[in-house]
């Protein structure tokens, strides 16, 4: 990998991963575009933790409030705790089970499998018209206080979903918040929390390979560096843009771009232009 490459694939991750269009799908479509070698899921999975970061630094009040009084009920100290936040807590654990579980139970298929051209195209188009029919047909009348733990198990389940190239974790929990009746800024919210765990667990089970030296696809430890330091730069404007813009306009931007994409990358594999 040579350095332009990892500067690209960063500003990519950032952009991807908090938009509703699949960081892990554009990150296997734009070198195969270019003709460049697959990075791998290893790769993937690293650069995320720049992402991750971002969330955290965005987010600190509320993770910070969420883990304080959370901890604080969890070992009866007996401050005084947001009753909220303490649910908010267990909502965000049970919501990342099902990813662990799906995750660990189908590690070699995602690595693999699961990054073939035609199943992110497919992937793309057709959760991207799921997002659009979950927002159209949405109440948006329900807040982040009002979720439930049965809504916190179908978002999990959700997530879960973007283990499969394409599919996007922000848009597989998204589509679900709002297929549930969340305002469009509340179920983005969640989506970004619930983000944290996994994203962080996976980072730092794939870093195995920075040790062994095998991330694949002429990858080396300097450009994942690079590429993790711009992922945190444009994920953390990413989130700003997400939430304001969902403050005052619906998905169909998202929807439209993902058709698209999906539609040009089902052609382009089927006619040999890209592999």
């Amino acid at each position: 990998m040579e350095f332009l490459e990892a500067v690209i694939l960063g500003v990519v991750q950032g952009l991807t991963e908090f938009l509703p269009i699949s960081s892990s799908g554009h990150l296997r479509i734009v070198p195969a575009m270019a003709g460049w070698e697959d990075p791998g899921a290893a790769f993937t999975a690293v650069i995320q933790i720049g992402t991750m970061l971002a969330v955290l630094i965005y987010f600190r009040h509320e993770l910070w409030g969420v883990t304080r009084d959370w901890t604080r009920a969890t070992l009866r100290i007996g401050e005084p705790v947001d009753r909220q936040n303490v649910r908010l807590g267990w909502y965000l654990g049970l919501g990342t089970l099902p990813i662990i579980f799906f995750g660990v139970l189908f590690n070699d298929q995602i690595e693999n499998e699961a990054r073939n051209l035609y199943v992110i195209g497919t992937t793309l188009i057709v959760l991207g018209l799921l997002l659009g029919l979950a927002d159209h047909l949405a109440t948006h009348k329900r807040g982040m206080e009002k979720l439930t733990r049965r809504d916190a198990a179908i978002i999990g389940f959700a997530q879960a979903l973007a283990l499969v190239p394409g599919v996007s974790r922000s848009g597989a929990t998204l589509t679900a918040g709002l297929a549930l009746g969340l305002k469009r800024t509340d179920a983005a919210r969640f989506s970004f929390l619930l983000s944290v765990p996994a994203v962080v667990l996976s980072g730092l089970y794939e870093l195995r390979t920075a040790f062994d030296g095998e991330w694949g696809g002429g990858v080396g430890t300097g450009d994942v560096i690079v590429a993790t330091i711009l992922s945190f730069i444009v994920g953390y404007a990413a989130i700003a843009f997400l939430l304001r813009w969902l403050g005052s306009h619906n998905t169909l931007i998202f929807v439209v771009y993902r058709v698209f994409l999906g539609v040009a990358v089902l052609a382009l594999a089927a006619n040999g232009t890209i592999s």
